[in-house]
């Protein structure tokens, strides 16, 4: 007997939202058409003993937490003086061409690799972020990647023809990753999406989770959509003077191409990378910036520097995987939907705008 509000997923992951047009109130609640197709594709009929390889659980009308968000509105644009803007984008280089940006992202990655920006007192954070005391305080992507691994993900890439674009072509791609293959149908058969929007088969993405000291970790807060708003919830921790940006903010990034194949199927994407089985196993560490669109080789980000820590390798990852992480989403208290396509892929940053404290771990 199935209750009201309830939540149907296939293994861990949320198969069915609510209908469109539905109230974004009970949004994570599957509605009974989408039931009733979970039931007929698993062939449940008839066969009442047989495992379905559906989870269903309960989703109550009302939850034990309140809907003030603490962190709405973190996002800071003053710097040390109320109106100073201190944090909103400049011109890369002065007009005679002194580079007036600090270190930015994303960067070639290729080992060996070292910018020209002296970082001289900025050295990323070389632990894990859990060990440094930061947690997670978001998850996006990026259309192609917004860093450069040569052999990996670099201009000789590929991918589907078709590619999505979520607001059409304006939606800037990167690099892609050398794997796919046309002939092999996992790259190349539709998945039919529930909780994506825009994505596609054999298409590259660059995953980042920001992290911060400043996040309201372990609460039900601590997610956020901005990511910007989490990573400054917490007041008094993050701080230009003294610097400590790059000791209290940092991202991690790893790059995949999407298959339709569950041998691939990783139940908890959203909360940060993949660290077995050869995952994040070579990865580059380096401080730099916030990335996205509305930043390239001659407007920068003042939210610098912060650490980045990028997984230099390209892997594989089921639809299903990332349908799971954006169902982990909608789940959260804040609204995420702002996060549940591909972002648009910085371009490369020029080596002059790039830090020379790139540092690997094998």
């Amino acid at each position: 007997m199935v209750g009201k509000g309830v939540i149907c997923s296939v293994g861990a992951f949320l198969l069915a939202g609510v209908d469109a047009g539905g109230d974004t109130s009970t949004m994570m609640a599957s509605s009974c058409a989408s039931l009733k197709e979970a039931y007929k594709g698993a062939e449940c009929c008839g066969a009442p003993a047989k495992s379905s390889g559906f989870q269903v659980v309960p989703l109550p009308d009302s939850n034990m937490f309140g809907t003030d968000n603490p962190c709405a509105g973190a996002k800071p644009i003053d710097g040390a003086a109320p109106g100073d803007n201190y944090f909103l984008n400049i011109n890369c280089t002065l007009a005679s061409g002194v580079v007036q940006a600090l270190e930015q992202s994303g960067t070639n990655v290729t080992k060996g690799y070292s910018g020209e920006i002296d970082t001289t007192g900025r050295a990323p954070i070389t632990t894990s972020y859990f060990e440094a005391g930061l947690c997670p305080v978001n998850v996006h992507w990026h259309l192609g990647t917004e860093h450069y691994s040569a052999g990996q993900f670099d201009e000789s890439g590929t991918g589907p023809d078709s590619t999505r674009r979520l607001g059409g072509d304006d939606v800037r791609r990167g690099f892609r990753c050398n794997q796919y293959d046309n002939t092999d149908e996992k790259f190349t058969k539709e998945y039919a999406w529930k909780h994506c929007v825009g994505m596609e088969v054999g298409e590259t993405y660059e995953v980042h989770w920001p992290h911060s000291a400043a996040g309201k970790c372990g609460s039900p807060w601590q997610y956020q959509t901005p990511f910007y708003d989490g990573v400054f919830c917490t007041p008094n921790i993050v701080s230009l003077d003294p610097l400590n940006t790059f000791e209290k903010i940092g991202v991690q990034a790893q790059i995949f191409t999407i298959v339709n194949d569950d041998t691939y199927y990783y139940a908890d994407l959203m909360r940060g990378w993949i660290v077995d089985e050869g995952y994040a196993a070579d990865v580059a560490k380096y401080t730099g910036s916030t990335t996205g669109t509305s930043r390239s080789n001659e407007i920068c980000s003042r939210y610098t520097p912060i650490t980045w820590q990028v997984d230099r390798k390209c892997h594989l990852i089921s639809a299903s995987s990332f349908d799971k992480m954006c169902a982990d989403m909608k789940a959260q208290r804040d609204d995420m939907s702002g996060d549940l396509y591909a972002h648009g892929a910085r371009e490369l940053v020029d080596d002059e705008l790039a830090a020379d404290n790139h540092q690997r771990r094998q």
